[in-house]
């Protein structure tokens, strides 16, 4: 019965802001075990953003890095990617993705940067 649910996405101009939640239900581990990846339209899955350091310190792939910030709320089973100065680039489903094995994964979410 676990079950990764992301929201927040949506169509935005480039430069725009959106903020993404992930929550996660039926599990055991802590939020910060939940990474954020994405997929544009004909690319492989990539990564995006995760905690490292148990939840101490962050990493983010070069392309988002000083745009993007992962956060967490331990109490809510939540973590978020705060997405700023969007660009075209960005458009794709995002999903949260948990770092334990099995690993899970949620329905993904659409971000859609476009003038």
């Amino acid at each position: 019965q676990v079950q990764l649910v992301e929201s927040g996405g949506g169509l935005v101009q480039p430069g725009g802001s959106l903020r993404l939640s992930c929550t996660a239900s039926g599990v055991t581990f802590s939020s910060y075990f939940l990474n954020w990846y994405r997929q544009p339209p004909g690319k492989e899955r990539e990564f995006v953003a995760s905690f490292t350091n148990s939840g101490t310190s962050t990493r983010y792939a070069d392309s988002v890095k000083g745009r993007f910030t992962i956060s967490r709320d331990n109490v809510k089973n939540t973590v978020y990617l705060q997405m700023n100065n969007l660009k075209p680039e960005d458009t794709a489903v995002y999903y949260c993705k948990s770092s334990t094995s099995p690993a899970f994964w949620g329905q993904g979410t659409q971000v859609t940067v476009s003038s």
